[in-house]
């Protein structure tokens, strides 16, 4: 196991700090590891009972185009993922759940983040006004289950936690799984 030796901060800024880290290695020999810290993230399957799932299209800036992707967003210091999932449903489409149950945790680039993302699934909507924070222009829309895993599976729905979540959500839809 790789043990940290010395670590240096070398960028503080609103989403992320980014630290150099000297390790000593299991062979002996040492290495440098730049890690992204990173507070994570809770990201929501919101299903309607026809089997329409809620959506989201924004411009992410990091890779320049509108993404299509699932109601998601970061964690708040010392912020509890079961309330963050709440607000972050109602905050992009405006909805509200009987059922969210977190399905899963995942890294999406444990390579060189810190990053956790909680993976939720929420059924038994009731719909209200989206509250988007101040600095968010998205578009929430519905799409067919099934539409979805087809998007998926053709690369037209690229985010990895929008894919991951489809993919769960309709195996427990296929297996009769819904609580």
């Amino acid at each position: 196991m790789e043990k940290q030796i010395s670590s240096e901060l070398i960028y503080s800024g609103k989403l992320l700090n980014i630290y150099r880290d000297s390790v000593s290695l299991e062979n002996g020999r040492t290495s440098v590891r730049e890690i992204a810290k990173h507070p994570g993230g809770v990201c929501v399957a919101a299903l309607e009972d026809n089997g329409d799932m809620w959506f989201v299209k924004q411009f992410r800036y990091a890779v320049g185009e509108d993404i299509i992707e699932l109601p998601a967003g970061k964690l708040e210091p010392g912020e509890d993922p079961d309330e963050a999932v709440v607000r972050e449903l109602k905050e992009e489409t405006g909805c509200t759940a009987d059922h969210i149950e977190k399905l899963a945790a995942a890294f999406p680039s444990p390579g060189y983040t810190s990053e956790i993302l909680h993976l939720y699934f929420a059924h038994g909507l009731h719909h209200g006004e989206q509250h988007l924070d101040i600095d968010e222009d998205l578009d929430a829309f519905r799409i067919p289950l099934d539409k979805a895993v087809e998007m998926v599976m053709s690369g037209q729905i690229c985010d990895s936690k929008t894919q991951t979540l489809i993919l769960m959500v309709n195996n427990i839809v296929d297996k009769g799984e819904l609580k």
